[in-house]
């Protein structure tokens, strides 16, 4: 019996950056499932977790500065470059999240589009808010940009992006990444990732 693993994401995290190149290491060598599941985080914000307006407020407190420091450390330990924050921070990724639930039926093309969105964004500092930018980096990634664009309007994705934003909020989440393991064992961000991977051995 294999573990089933839920990764709640949304693009605009550093951390969520950080646990879905760490997660699938981990995937891969306890032989688990994983299910990429795209939600808006701001609309997680708005609904149980407020207090991160807040602490955005004072980026210049000790807490904010290692925050800093911790976010480098881990970026050099997965050895993921991390050009953050950007001159787009914070993303609103609305559109990009959109462009994640259109792929979210193929979890393949969904992991590819990610990955490059995740560099673009994190690496490059490419403002994925922008729909030509979003595009291109998609054409980069083998997808059809345009295509991928024009669908993020049908009102089936938008409802798509809506649905499980509160699904992962019914289900206690409160940002990104939340990580599911086998339905109801919730873990939360980069830091967690030993004790998904415990509990993913513990199915074996």
């Amino acid at each position: 019996m294999s573990a089933k693993v839920e990764f709640f994401f949304d693009l605009s995290s550093p951390w969520t950056c950080l646990a879905f190149h760490n997660i699938r290491r981990i995937i891969a060598e306890n032989g688990a499932q994983i299910l990429w599941r795209p939600i808006l985080v701001g609309g997680v914000f708005n609904a149980v977790n407020q207090s991160v307006y807040a602490a955005r407020e004072d980026m210049r407190g000790p807490k904010a500065r290692h925050y800093a420091k911790s976010l480098k450390d881990w970026a050099a330990l997965a050895n993921i470059p991390m050009n953050f924050p950007s001159a787009h921070h914070p993303l609103k990724s609305v559109l990009a999240m959109r462009a994640c639930c259109i792929l979210e039926e193929d979890q393949p093309a969904l992991e590819k589009f990610a990955e490059a969105a995740f560099s673009a964004y994190f690496t490059e500092q490419a403002n994925l808010d922008d729909p030509a930018i979003l595009a291109a980096v998609a054409d980069d990634a083998g997808f059809n940009g345009a295509a991928l664009i024009a669908q993020t309007d049908n009102q089936s994705v938008k409802d798509r992006l809506r649905a499980n934003t509160e699904e992962v909020i019914s289900r206690g989440g409160y940002g990104s990444p939340s990580i599911f393991v086998n339905g109801d064992d919730m873990y939360f961000g980069n830091d967690q990732l030993p004790l998904v991977e415990a509990a993913i051995t513990a199915v074996k």
